[in-house]
C-alpha cells in the first residue's frame, strides 16, 4: 500500500494496484493543498510504501522462568517459547501509532515490542486457563488459541493482525523437573513401603557397581533410610502381635511406664536382620530364620545385611554373631 503524508498527516492511502494520480482520485490531498493555493498550485507530499504481506516465524520466548500457581503443585516456575506471524491490517493506524515520519521502518523495529506483548499476555492466558502444569504439553493448541485471542487486541491497537501464534515448548527448570521425576517414581511404586524397597534396591544396585569406592557410604544411607521405613512398619505389627510372655499385647512402652513396680525387667529384644537378596530387601529375620536361610543357600557370607544401629549395609561375614551362625553348620560331606 502507498501512503501519502502531507506535513506529517496521513492524506491518502492507496491499496496495491496501478494509479494515475489526479485531483479526482486524491480528494483529501487536493483539499489540503487547494485552500492554501487557490486550487491552482501543484503540491508535494511524502509517500510511504507499506508491505502488506505476512511476516512469519517471528520468535518469542521467556527470558527467565515465569512463576505461576498450579492447582496441583502450588507455586511453580516454567519457561515457554514459540513463534508467531503478523501483517499490517490498518495502514492508517499503523502509520500513526508506529511509523509517524520515520524514513525507514523495518520488522526489526517492532518485533521486540511484539515479543514482550506475547510473553506478558501469554503467561497471563496460561494462568487464567487453569490447566494443570503436567497437562500443558497435551493442550498446546488450546493454550495457543487462548493467547492469540488475548494478545490480538494489542496488535489491533497498532494496526496489525496476529495471523498465527504457536507454542513450541513449555518446560520447567532442571531442579523442578527432578522433583517431578521423583514424585512420578513414588506414584508408580504406589505406597510408602514399596517406595522404601524401591529406594533400597536402587542404592544397593549403585553400591554393587562400585563396592570398593567411598560412594557406598552415600548409597548405604539411602538403603538404610528405606529399610528403616519398612522396619518401623514391621515394629508396629510386632508390638501388636500376641506374645505368651505379654498376653495383654502391650509393648515395651507399657513395661517402661511400670518400671517403678516390683518385678523382673523386660526380656531383651531379639535382634532382627534385613537381607539384600537379588536386589530386593527381605526381612526382618531372627537368628533361627537366618540359620534356615543359610542351610538352604539363600544367605551366604557375601550377602549384604542390615540391622538397627548399623549405618550401612555390610557383608554377613563382617558381623560376628552372623559369622558364628555359618560355623554352626556341618561342613560338606567329602566326595559328595
Amino acid at each position: 500500500a502507498a501512503v501519502f503524508l502531507n506535513e506529517g498527516v496521513v492524506a491518502d492511502v492507496f491499496q496495491p494496484g496501478r494509479y494515475e494520480l489526479t485531483t479526482q482520485n486524491m480528494p483529501t490531498m487536493t483539499t489540503l493543498r487547494g485552500w492554501k493555493y487557490g486550487f491552482n498550485s501543484p503540491f508535494k507530499a511524502d509517500v510511504y510504501f507499506v508491505n502488506l504481506r505476512q511476516f512469519v516465524n517471528q520468535k518469542w520466548g521467556t527470558k527467565n522462568p515465569i512463576m505461576l500457581r498450579d492447582p496441583e503443585f502450588g507455586p511453580i516456575r516454567l519457561r515457554a517459547f514459540g513463534n508467531f506471524s503478523f501483517q499490517v491490517k490498518d495502514v492508517t493506524v499503523f502509520m500513526k501509532q508506529l511509523v509517524a515520519t520515520t524514513p525507514v521502518f523495518t520488522v526489526e523495529d517492532i518485533t521486540e515490542q511484539l515479543r514482550n506483548i506475547a510473553v506478558s499476555r501469554g503467561m497471563d492466558a496460561i494462568a487464567e486457563s487453569k490447566i494443570p502444569a503436567l497437562d500443558l504439553a497435551s493442550n498446546y493448541d488450546e493454550v495457543s488459541a487462548l493467547i492469540q485471542q488475548k494478545i490480538g487486541v494489542d496488535f489491533d491497537e497498532l494496526g496489525l493482525s496476529l495471523t498465527k501464534f504457536l507454542i513450541e515448548n513449555i518446560s520447567f527448570p532442571e531442579e523442578v523437573e527432578k522433583a517431578l521425576d521423583k514424585r512420578s517414581s513414588m506414584g508408580v511404586v504406589g505406597n510408602l513401603g514399596a517406595y522404601a524397597q524401591f529406594q533400597a534396591a536402587n542404592s544397593m544396585e549403585k553400591a554393587a557397581e562400585n563396592p570398593s569406592s567411598g560412594g557406598i557410604v552415600g548409597a548405604g544411607f539411602g538403603a538404610g533410610l528405606g529399610a528403616g521405613m519398612v522396619g518401623q512398619m514391621g515394629n508396629v505389627f510386632q508390638q501388636n502381635s500376641f506374645d505368651g510372655n505379654n498376653p495383654t499385647g502391650t509393648g515395651s512402652a507399657a513395661a517402661a511406664s511400670s518400671a517403678g513396680a516390683v518385678g523382673p525387667p523386660p526380656l531383651p529384644k531379639a535382634v532382627a536382620y534385613y537381607l539384600a537378596v537379588k536386589g530386593k530387601q527381605e526381612g526382618p529375620f531372627d537368628s533361627e530364620q537366618l540359620r534356615a536361610l543359610i542351610k538352604e543357600g539363600t544367605m551366604t557370607l557375601a550377602t549384604l545385611v542390615w540391622k538397627e544401629g548399623l549405618e550401612n549395609w555390610i557383608e554377613a561375614e563382617k558381623v560376628v554373631e552372623l559369622k558364628d551362625l555359618f560355623s554352626q553348620n556341618p561342613p560338606p560331606i567329602p566326595g559328595v
